[in-house]
């Protein structure tokens, strides 16, 4: 009889409720998610088209572009990165699907959900370099001859924003970071106007077990990918001229988001942060309840800002 203790049953490393690493190598996620199909039609109900393209063949890594209804001009773009604690969810994930679609709706933009690799297969900073490919992809449109119509036809690239929630605010954070060391620009003299940052996870004063296993190179807590506000030179080269930040009362991380908005007007970085804070809500209130009045006021909020810059 074959014993219960074998390789492909043994827990070596346990993230619950995120998910198991077992002996033999295999991830079991502990939390399922509901993949659904773009619509190249129009939406019935909102009247948005989308599709999906696939950025690099080798790796897998793609995304989801959302098209508002009879577009009559140059949209804003919009590039937007999921969160998950950087191991779970998809772009193509209902919950995705539908806030990325009910934002280009609201705020009439074309969007580009990114959809990178997951930890712990893919250790950080697989993710970072993911999201770098597709937004390097995005920006190969910005004299209308990239490979993607909708971008080439649809996109003002006088008018790009990056966007994202918990992890996904971290990981759109260096991407504006990267952008800044190039002055501002990522490719084809276009840079990025905006930056959200929804409920962004940057870590805490006391190690983070996740990050630690998910992402081996790290430094520890002051890893500035981690917590931005680690390394006020490197945050003053952030590459976007506003940002929006994003807080939660409830939030457990609430404190750290608001020392790094007093780290970034500290550092020199010579642009604008407001920040918006919503009562009584948790962290990613507005993905479990998308239909609450707290999460239409956010979606609006973001919206706004995304038309107003």
């Amino acid at each position: 009889m074959e014993p219960n203790n074998t390789a492909s049953s043994q827990v070596l490393h346990d993230f619950s409720p995120r998910f198991r690493v077992y002996a033999d190598g295999r991830v079991e996620r502990l939390r399922t998610i509901n993949i659904i199909l773009p619509a190249p039609s129009h939406d019935p109900i909102t009247g948005i088209q989308s599709k999906d393209v696939t950025i690099s063949p080798v790796t897998g890594v793609s995304a989801r572009l959302f098209l508002p209804p009879n577009p009559t001009h140059k949209l804003p773009l919009l590039i937007y990165i999921h969160g998950g604690a950087f191991c779970l969810q998809s772009a193509f994930s209902s919950t995705f699907h539908h806030y990325v679609s009910s934002l280009a709706l609201e705020a009439n933009a074309i969007a580009v959900s990114v959809d990178y690799r997951l930890a712990p297969e893919h250790p950080i900073p697989a993710c970072y370099e993911d999201s770098w490919s597709v937004i390097q992809w995005v920006f190969s449109h910005a004299n209308a001859d990239g490979p993607e119509s909708w971008l080439n036809r649809h996109a003002d690239f006088s008018g790009v924003f990056l966007a994202g929630d918990s992890a996904g605010s971290n990981i759109a954070h260096d991407m504006a970071i990267r952008a800044g060391f190039d002055g501002g620009h990522v490719g084809g003299g276009v840079k990025f106007l905006g930056v959200v940052l929804v409920h962004p996870f940057f870590g805490s004063d006391q190690p983070d077990r996740l990050w630690m296993f998910l992402c081996p190179d790290t430094s520890g807590v002051n890893d500035p990918r981690l917590n931005p506000g680690a390394d006020l030179t490197r945050l003053s080269r952030l590459g976007c001229s506003k940002v929006l930040v994003c807080v939660a009362e409830e939030d457990q991380f609430r404190e750290r988001v608001l020392s790094y908005c007093e780290g970034l007007k500290e550092s020199g970085w010579s642009g604008e942060v407001e920040i918006v804070e919503t009562k009584g809500e948790d962290h990613v209130f507005h993905l479990f309840n998308p239909s609450s009045e707290n999460a239409a006021t956010l979606l609006k909020r973001v919206a706004l800002f995304v038309n107003r810059v």
